[in-house]
């Protein structure tokens, strides 16, 4: 027999949470055909592995990626870090289904101006992922503020009953069509007005289908618990898992406090499907918020529409040189974007290594200059965080952002080395894996990842993208209730 692709000598880790073996790993149709010992077996590509380790290709389940899939389908900043699916359609924001009035509202211009938003049903935005050809998987959720942006004339109060109505109903197409399920961003002004119980009523929607509900909390400030516990209650109303985005404690005031916010986390799992994402850094990234200026910790500005040229500096500087205060600065920057370094490496690591968190990337591929984890976030994990530092074993890194990240999702036969799965696969040296982006220089590819395979096509070989774009959009599978098992968490 010939195989497409045969994967010799590697250690693999295969995405369950348990250590590594060794075996050869044979590629046909797309798919995994064997994992064993297959010295004596040919194939039309062999590669010799040896000192490597392959891994089930890495899932970004927190990103904004959105549009930038269809408009540059390379997708090369999570490419070439070792990732074969992304997630988007986060933070309540997201591309579809959308029909602009005017200019996006805030935060929804993270997503591109008004030209990206060329989908006014779900269905659209699926078939025109599927057009693109993009380099990586792709899953969506359907977004809060989006939403609310089609139906309402003011996003500064709460929807009416016949608003709620209209979104329902858009919403309940989308999951037809394959959204995952509904995401908020309630701490952005375009949906802090929306009620509980507005939330309540359109989550209602998600039981039927087993859809999940993922929020960027309400506050993740001072009032964290008061917002976590929010998101449960909706959870609970609508008989949805609850997917709690980077879950973090920003702002100084709020430092210390993660052995809290994951007691709440690990109480809540007790008697509902919950989890959260994280990234690996202890700076977040968004637009510049007025409530979030503060001397208190540094604040960098990403991307300014009135001073483009402030790209990359900090904000107290550009106050100091125009001689004002910040928060006018901040005003007279708008609309920006900003890399806040507000939280505390003490919680970012306690988050990261806790059982019920996933790894998500978060990052922002329309600024003009991203915050590092665009490019780096997963390399990182295994890198620094767990070879460098020893937060845990490189098999519960790889488990953080594969097989548990495909469990909570419902991507069926993916993130898992197993044989009749999709071959979504990665390559890296263990070794000398590590992420070189930075925020001085944030646009700069992974060291250690030696191949990716997406769909069983290698399309990232030695620091290289070759062309090759064999990415799918994948339809919610199935009630994703199931995917949070306690073999799936803690």
């Amino acid at each position: 027999m010939l195989y497409d692709t045969l994967i010799r000598n590697a250690r693999v880790i295969d995405g369950s949470n348990t250590p590594g073996y060794s075996a050869d790993v044979a590629i046909r149709a797309g798919r995994i055909e064997r994992i064993a010992d297959l010295r004596d077996a040919r194939a039309i590509e062999e590669i010799d592995a040896a000192g490597c380790v392959l891994a089930p290709g890495f899932i970004d389940v927190h990103t904004h990626d959105d549009t930038v899939v269809i408009r540059q389908p390379q997708m090369l900043p999570k490419l070439s870090q070792g990732v074969t699916t992304v997630i988007v359609g986060n933070c309540g924001i997201s591309a579809s289904p959308v029909s602009l009035r005017g200019e996006p509202p805030d935060p929804m211009n993270l997503l591109g101006a008004a030209q990206a938003f060329a989908y006014p049903r779900f269905e659209d935005y699926r078939a025109a992922v599927e057009a693109a050809t993009p380099a990586v998987n792709v899953a969506a959720l359907v977004g809060h503020t989006a939403l609310r942006s089609n139906h309402m004339d003011d996003l500064l109060r709460t929807a009416s009953v016949g608003e709620i109505t209209a979104m329902r109903q858009q919403l309940r197409e989308s999951l037809e069509a394959g959204a995952l399920g509904l995401s908020t961003g309630l701490a952005y002004a375009n949906a802090f007005s929306a009620s509980t119980d507005e939330v309540m009523q359109l989550t209602q929607e998600l039981s039927a289908f087993g859809a999940v509900y993922t929020t960027h909390l309400r506050s993740e400030f001072e009032p964290v618990l008061e917002a976590m516990d929010e998101a449960f209650q909706i959870g609970r109303h609508a008989q949805s898992p609850v997917i709690i985005s980077h879950l973090k404690c920003a702002g100084a005031g709020n430092w210390g406090r993660s052995p809290q916010v994951l007691a709440a986390l690990e109480n809540a799992a007790k008697t509902h499907p919950v989890g959260c994402d994280c990234y690996p850094y202890a700076a977040s990234s968004s637009t510049l918020d007025l409530k979030q200026v503060t001397d208190a910790h540094r604040i960098t500005i990403t991307w300014s529409t009135a001073h483009p040229h402030m790209g990359g500096r900090d904000l107290a500087d550009i106050a100091a040189e125009w001689e004002v205060p910040l928060l006018d600065a901040a005003r007279r920057l708008q609309p920006a974007g900003a890399v806040y370094y507000g939280m505390d490496e003490g919680d970012v690591r306690r988050i990261l290594a806790h059982p019920l968190s996933m790894v998500g990337s978060d990052g922002l591929p329309e600024d003009p200059f991203p915050h590092p984890r665009l490019w780096g976030a997963f390399p990182r994990v295994l890198g620094h965080f767990s070879r460098d530092v020893g937060l845990f074993p490189l098999h519960i890194a790889v488990h953080k952002m594969t097989g548990l990240s495909a469990a909570r999702f419902g991507l069926k036969q993916r993130g898992e080395i197993r044989e009749g799965h999709w071959a979504d696969l990665v390559l890296f040296n263990p070794h000398t894996i590590r992420d070189v982006a930075d925020f001085n220089e944030p646009q700069r590819a992974a060291e250690g990842i030696d191949g990716v395979w997406v769909n069983g096509v290698l399309s990232y070989r030695e620091g290289q993208a070759n062309g090759r774009r064999e990415g799918r959009f994948l339809a919610r599978e199935g009630d994703l209730r199931q995917g949070f098992s306690p073999s799936n968490g803690v």
